[in-house]
């Protein structure tokens, strides 16, 4: 048996992507905020009625020492470290001017920070296995192209590609494959946030940013967790062994690259 983390798990995304890698037969630890508790155990209680052992866990990405005991914990709890989902992110939507210093650095804190220790303490956790694993993380189409009002996220998530190329790399030696999703328009949480963050500078009411940046997409829907779901369900298994260092779009024909 097989044991994966993901981080940002108690809900939207990450909750998707935790009951999926479930599904597929894995032990999942989850781990978020602790203002998030409650659903995170929900999560855990809901993987744990799958089948497969599961573990709740508290943190912050942000924090090194936080990192660091979330992925010995899933070691010491479950047998080991197979399959990191670095899916933990914040958004921001705010005109570059009137970004404070303060708030870009918050946003590469989870963003940045928190994919790069997330990435680190898991391959040293495989490295020390033996076993190779899965490196997967949070990315955008934002990482593949700059939007306007969303210029600290999208600055953030073009980090995350780099460091998705560099970490696959330096760790392939040690059987390691490292890449990751790119979602577009998700109908989570989150997204209800920008959308409204968007419609407040546009003066629009409630919903229609969304709809307006989904008139975009090729498929003529926005996507569900459960797509984005697929996409890492993919790159937790077998089938992926010969990919790596690629972030790849999941957005339903937004980009075209």
């Amino acid at each position: 048996m097989t044991a994966a983390h993901v981080t940002g798990a108690a809900q939207g995304i990450g909750r998707a992507i935790a009951l999926r890698l479930a599904r597929d037969g894995h032990d999942v630890a989850v781990s978020d905020l602790p203002d998030k508790q409650d659903l995170l155990e929900a999560t855990s209680q809901d993987i744990s009625a799958l089948g497969v052992r599961s573990i709740a866990l508290t943190g912050d990405v942000a924090e090194a020492a936080s990192v660091s005991d979330l992925v010995s914990d899933t070691a010491d709890r479950l047998g080991s470290l197979d399959v990191m989902v670095a899916n933990a992110g914040v958004a921001q939507t705010k005109a570059l001017l009137d970004v404070t210093p303060d708030e870009y650095d918050r946003v590469h804190a989870v963003n940045g920070r928190g994919i790069f220790l997330s990435y680190t303490e898991a391959a040293r956790q495989m490295i020390r296995q033996g076993n190779g694993g899965k490196i997967i993380g949070a990315c955008s189409i934002a990482g593949h192209k700059g939007f306007g009002l969303l210029g600290v996220y999208s600055s953030s998530k073009f980090g995350v590609r780099a460091l998705t190329q560099a970490a696959a790399q330096e760790w392939a030696e040690h059987g390691i494959t490292v890449n990751a999703y790119c979602p577009g328009i998700v109908d989570t949480h989150m997204w209800v946030e920008v959308d409204r963050d968007l419609g407040a500078i546009n003066n629009v009411g409630r919903g229609e940013s969304m709809r307006a940046m989904a008139q975009g997409i090729t498929l003529g829907r926005v996507s569900t967790g459960a797509d984005v779901a697929g996409l890492v369900s993919y790159l937790a298994g077998p089938d992926s062994d010969y990919m790596t260092g690629q972030s790849v779009l999941i957005d339903g024909g937004m980009l075209f690259t």
